[in-house]
């Protein structure tokens, strides 16, 4: 178990010798060894005992703090992990145009190419407008790495996502359809769905790029506003598709999520908690899928390949390499 997610409201995760126990009303719901969580990630009302955040913070796992919906409130993190002299020198890569706008366009291209790998696999199941769309995609990934600004970088990548969510419409049941990308609120299951995928996914990279030592929050595509992982986003660019969206895709066509699942709150619609639990069981199930990974040469879960792509980035950083290599699926 890498990550331990929390939902249960109203729950306390206290600390009995080398064990974390997450109880309720005097009973014990979880028990799990320190040594085999590498992060928490908590969602919504559930308290710690100090024991329990002071054994985390000796054992440097970090936890996560997000509201029940999903929203990220806080991190609490240990000893700063990383590389005094690999930050200093991604700084000074940040504030480099020409260096910004090579990692932008390597980015946006296998952004746009696992999103027509996932174009090619709906084509199979018998969507008529999915190898046209493919082709396009295609087309603009060719357009990326040529790409002479970092304003026609964006361009083309909001071409090609929305040619891309086009077709994702067009796979999800009827009961499901939306017009359109909206985050804040989420309006619909869908994008309730998507944004909750996303943020999880943006918190395992930030992960990932802890560990290799390199700051999440300058980056090299997105902007650096204060508070957000400019560089976390950077890289969850390239695998929004082929692993959040494919979540989301899987669990309604296979309907393990239904439209009783949901709950609207004000403007926004959720999941309700036994259906989150489905989700995050989904997703840590999507994380721990092998791939092949053409430049390590090996399989490797899908957190694996964060963190491989990360350490990727850190040699361009350093300039033990040329260009950035996204991941591509086939």
């Amino acid at each position: 178990m890498a990550t331990l997610y929390l939902v249960e409201q109203g729950a306390q995760v206290q600390k009995e010798y080398q064990r974390l126990l997450v109880c309720k009303e005097g009973e014990v719901l979880q028990e799990v060894p320190i040594g085999r969580v590498e992060r928490v990630v908590v969602l919504g009302r559930i308290g710690f005992t100090t024991p329990a955040l002071l054994a985390l913070l000796d054992a440097d796992i970090p936890v996560v703090f997000l509201t029940q919906q999903g929203q990220v409130r806080g991190r609490l993190t240990g000893r700063t992990r990383g590389n005094l002299a690999l930050r200093h020198r991604q700084y000074e890569c940040s504030r480099d145009p020409a260096f910004c706008l090579q990692v932008a366009r390597s980015i946006v291209s296998g952004k746009l190419l696992n999103y027509r790998a996932r174009c090619l696999r709906q084509g199979r199941r018998g969507q008529d407008e999915a190898a046209a769309i493919a082709e396009q995609l295609r087309v603009y990934a060719e357009r990326a790495l040529q790409a002479d600004d970092m304003a026609e970088v964006r361009g083309i990548e909001g071409i090609g996502s929305r040619l891309y969510f086009r077709l994702l419409r067009a796979a999800l049941p009827e009961e499901f359809a939306f017009p359109r990308r909206e985050r804040r609120p989420p309006p619909d299951p869908v994008n309730a769905l998507l944004s909750l995928a996303y943020t999880l996914l943006g918190e395992s990279i930030f992960a990932a790029l802890e560990v290799v030592g390199l700051d999440p929050y300058d980056g090299f595509f997105h902007s650096d506003a204060y508070g957000r992982p400019a560089l976390a986003l950077d890289l969850a660019e390239e695998f929004r598709g082929i692993v959040a969206d494919s979540v989301v895709l899987t669990l309604l066509n296979r309907r393990v999520l239904r439209a009783s699942d949901f709950t609207r709150v004000g403007r926004g619609v959720y999941l309700k908690p036994e259906a989150l639990k489905r989700f995050l069981a989904a997703y840590t199930h999507r994380l721990n899928e092998r791939v092949w990974h053409p430049v390590w040469n090996k399989h490797l879960t899908y957190q694996q390949v964060f963190e491989g792509q990360a350490r990727l980035l850190a040699r361009l950083i350093r300039g033990e390499s040329e260009r950035y290599i996204p991941f591509r699926v086939k």
